[in-house]
């Protein structure tokens, strides 16, 4: 779905109605008044947006004209929203067939825009499946995440790359299914290792051929859709045949396999007969104005994990209402189940249905367990989600000493809420990049990561001081330009720098030419570079060490690593991708074809960056025209 109009009717249509920029209630409600006047007696979404143009709500309506006309009437609002009125100087509107239409548009403007009045899921993982891949006679079975757009059968949601990876590793013993990709396939004389460990049947090298492969497959969409007892009874039955017949070598590795398959039924094994043998068991549990949602996942009656959201902005909102827009957000991007088991009735229950069942091409259903075995199954994904509370509960608390700790350490104002590490990596000076991790009071927040390719040549490379002056100026250089008076969230209370005394005097330089003021704090090793015995730089030039059992400084060591880890692993991706390019790639009008002709002409793609005019010239393929602009792109000044 695209936020385009267009998407869901030929008549649908979007406009904008702006009134004047004023800080106050009544002009918010002048500019709804505006619009109302033009809005139609029909479905649709529409958007609040501030005075620069940010998004400060999404909503949908079965009519538009209703809906927005209850925002004029401010003194039945409640606070929160009497807060988003004052600041709406705009609003656009997208009129849609019906109101599950707009149910799902506004999901997806939710998930896109991130709204500040909006309830929010907080997740910003993606859902692994298993792929079994059926663009070539022999099918590759493999861990996938992102768009489905591979020939095959997808297998999930898993709740994580744990559960994808345990029964990917299992399905390999029972099945026998190939997992390497299709130059490795095509390129084999002998069997790898996998097949030694009878964890493939080597289909590169014809040890088994396409019909029996093909029965292989067979089983295993047959065991992934749900059907296990007869991939276990054909397991079963085959290895008491070769028993039978004194192939005890045959009956071992059938037994072997036998026993991966039983593992994989106990390991996903859920007490599922509440449900149907595809859903979703969801619940919802509140402490102290937290809200978690834990869901398992079901498909083909085996349990395939289950996980725990903590959705945000949810303050003054009614659980069930919360509840409905985490759905319809979560489903967005994912495709529903044929039924969703719920701890409580919904307000829209039929109209998210409804919405599901649109979006998946299928009847979606959803119902609300209150007794029997549906109820049993939803009570334990209550107290999973009761369970996660507490931990989070905990950890928050623990989160938020360590944070007063920093605080007095470092001498900041107050607990820090958001904290930026940066790190560099290069070897010897080449794909040098910058990385940097964000830490906040519930840990980690991988949405917030960013990686900085150092491309200025007026960096000496392998400077460590110039790359961290250059990385941090333009951090700051764009954050200013975005956000000025400090209001998006965005601005780092602290901000650790992976060096000493040159990193952290480097850093202070790049933000004296911006005129921006942020707690900086190096972070040194110690002598011999023991970790415990970290040096941390303050830009007054005082140095500070702290006890080597001090839980803050475990704290800022896993920050530090966590930035190192982030900066190398990016390195390793840029370099594993420049081994794969040549100069060639970035001349305009080189295509594969010519660029094959030229290596094979000269040999290296060094030789045809120093080969003349008359040279190029006389390569196969290569016109006197493209041999010019081939000699132009390398010698610019010549």
């Amino acid at each position: 779905m695209t936020d385009t109009p267009d998407r869901f009717s030929e008549e649908a249509q979007t406009w904008t109605v702006r009134g004047r920029d004023t800080p106050d209630l009544d002009r918010g409600v002048e500019t709804i008044r505006g619009v109302v006047k033009t809005l139609p007696l029909r479905p649709g979404v529409y958007r609040m947006l501030d005075a620069g143009g940010d998004v400060l709500y999404v909503g949908k309506a079965r009519t538009l004209k209703n809906r927005v006309t209850n925002y004029t009437q401010v003194a039945r609002l409640p606070r929160r929203l009497q807060r988003m009125v004052a600041q709406t100087r705009a609003m656009e509107i997208v009129t849609t067939n019906s109101e599950a239409e707009a149910l799902l548009l506004e999901a997806q403007l939710i998930k896109r825009y991130r709204p500040p009045y909006n309830v929010l899921l907080r997740d910003d993982k993606s859902f692994p499946f298993i792929l079994l891949r059926e663009d070539h006679d022999f099918p590759r079975i493999s861990k996938h995440r992102g768009a489905r757009v591979a020939k095959g059968s997808y297998y999930g949601p898993f709740a994580s790359a744990g559960a994808v990876n345990a029964t990917l590793n299992a399905l390999q013993k029972v099945f026998l299914l190939r997992s390497c990709t299709d130059s490795f396939f095509a390129n084999r004389s002998r069997p790898c290792l996998l097949y030694q460990i009878k964890r493939c049947s080597a289909p590169c090298v014809g040890r088994i051929d396409d019909s029996a492969y093909a029965e292989l497959v067979n089983d295993a969409k047959g065991f992934l859709s749900g059907r296990t007892q007869e991939a276990q009874k054909k397991l079963a039955e085959a290895m008491q045949a070769a028993a039978e017949a004194m192939d005890f070598e045959t009956a071992a590795v059938l037994r072997d396999r036998l026993k991966a398959l039983t593992f994989i039924q106990g390991s996903q094994a859920i007490n599922a007969d509440g449900a149907t043998s595809e859903a979703d068991v969801i619940a919802m549990a509140t402490d102290g104005g937290a809200m978690c949602v834990q869901i398992f996942f079901i498909r083909g009656g085996q349990n395939w994990g289950h996980r725990s959201f903590f959705p945000g902005h949810t303050e003054g909102i009614d659980e069930a209402e919360v509840l409905q827009s985490f759905l319809a957000q979560l489903y967005e991007e994912l495709p529903p189940p044929k039924e969703l088991l719920l701890d409580r009735a919904l307000p829209e229950a039929e109209l998210l249905g409804a919405a599901l069942s649109e979006k998946a091409g299928r009847k979606v259903s959803l119902r609300h367990a209150q007794r029997g075995p549906a109820r049993k199954l939803v009570e334990q994904a209550q107290r999973n989600a009761e369970e996660a509370i507490q931990r989070r509960r905990a950890e928050t608390t623990t989160q938020g000493k360590l944070h007063r700790e920093l605080a007095e350490i470092f001498e900041l104002d107050g607990p820090p809420g958001r904290i930026e590490i940066y790190d560099n990596s290069h070897i010897q000076g080449t794909n040098a990049l910058g990385a940097m991790v964000v830490a906040g009071p519930v840990g980690f927040q991988k949405g917030q990561y960013r990686k900085f390719n150092m491309k200025d040549e007026s960096i000496t490379p392998g400077d460590d001081f110039a790359m961290m002056k250059a990385m941090l100026h333009r951090r700051f250089a764009r954050l200013e330009a975005e956000d000025p008076d400090r209001e998006s969230g965005n601005w780092p209370d602290l901000c650790l720098i992976d060096g000493g005394k040159g990193q952290v005097a480097a850093v202070m330089a790049a933000l004296a030419e911006l005129g921006v003021d942020v707690p900086i704090v190096g972070v040194a090793k110690g002598p011999d570079r023991n970790a415990g015995r970290e040096i941390f730089h303050l830009p007054s030039g005082r140095e500070l060490t702290l006890p080597p059992n001090a839980p803050v400084l475990f704290y800022l060591q896993r920050l530090r690593d966590e930035a190192h880890r982030f900066a190398i692993g990016a390195h390793r991706a840029k370099r594993a991708k420049s081994i794969t390019q040549s100069p060639l790639d970035e001349v305009p009008g080189i295509g594969p074809a010519r660029k094959k002709a030229l290596l094979l002409h000269f040999g290296t793609s060094r030789a045809v960056k120093g080969a003349t005019l008359d040279d190029l010239e006389r390569a196969p393929g290569i016109s006197k025209q493209m041999a010019l602009a081939i000699w132009q792109h390398f010698h610019p000044n010549g």
